[in-house]
């Protein structure tokens, strides 16, 4: 083969490569079938790029049906999200655990342009599971995840990001007023805990611990979500206690050398 045959050939592959990660970027996720028609290449030699792209980190297969979406290695080129792939990486585990102990589904997030963004999921065993939240982008102030970013950062902070967001209603059980948020908020650095009661969604009730980084700093969140007919996590003591170990494991993971902790910030 001649270089230019060769170079041709390697051209061609990056430029289907691409063009799976735009369809699943447009899509969500897609099987191999559905990805050859669309190219119009052979199943085989899309399960090829598919393949190459997943040992790269850039596409992932849920295992359970088989299709493909984007993976963490998109963010980590993107640098979208500091440390956000190695956080995916060494929570995939505590997420998993805490699902299967809690029953219900699990969520990791992060704080993002005033949003809380959901970077990883585990669901729990249940015949009715919450829906897939990956990528999701949700309100910082209907969400116990997002109430917990919001409580472990500094007044300062916490003061220009609430200005700069509107406290948008989603249900009749939404927190709309700064003060009322503001109140809960201390609750939260207080207790380690934030809850939700259908506060986003009409029907789910949520409760989230915070995760800390190296320095302490909380940078990510750890939840539990279900149905509200079937699950009530302030009346279950245990399942807040393994909650909040998986958020002190995961914090160890990030490198925070402290103990369990119980505040979510001293501000």
């Amino acid at each position: 083969m001649t270089e230019d045959a060769r170079s041709s050939g390697g051209v061609q592959s990056v430029d289907r490569a691409a063009v799976v990660l735009q369809i699943l970027a447009r899509d969500g996720q897609a099987g191999v079938g559905e990805i050859a028609d669309e190219i119009g290449i052979h199943k085989s030699s899309a399960s090829r790029l598919l393949a190459a792209l997943q040992a790269h980190e850039l596409v992932q297969q849920d295992y359970d049906r088989g299709k493909y979406r984007l993976g963490f290695g998109i963010l980590r080129l993107a640098a979208s999200i500091p440390g956000q792939l190695n956080l995916v990486q060494e929570g995939g585990s505590v997420l998993r655990a805490l699902a299967e102990q809690a029953g219900e589904t699990v969520n990791l997030a992060v704080q993002r342009s005033g949003y809380a963004v959901n970077v990883d999921q585990a669901m729990g065993p249940s015949t009715l599971a919450s829906q897939d939240w990956v990528g999701s982008l949700t309100p910082l102030h209907a969400t116990a995840s997002g109430k917990v970013l919001l409580a472990g950062l500094g007044s300062d902070e916490r003061g220009k990001l609430l200005k700069s967001t509107k406290l948008a209603q989603f249900t009749s059980h939404t927190v709309t007023k700064r003060s009322e948020l503001e109140r809960e908020l201390a609750e939260v650095a207080s207790s380690g805990f934030a809850f939700t009661d259908e506060e986003y969604e009409y029907g789910l009730v949520a409760v989230a611990v915070p995760v800390r980084d190296h320095a302490g700093k909380v940078f990510a969140s750890v939840s539990i979500s279900g149905p509200k007919f079937r699950f009530a996590p302030r009346d279950q003591p245990q399942l807040l206690e393994q909650l909040r170990q998986a958020g002190d494991a995961l914090s160890r993971r990030m490198g925070y050398s402290g103990g369990p902790e119980s505040a979510v910030t001293a501000d």
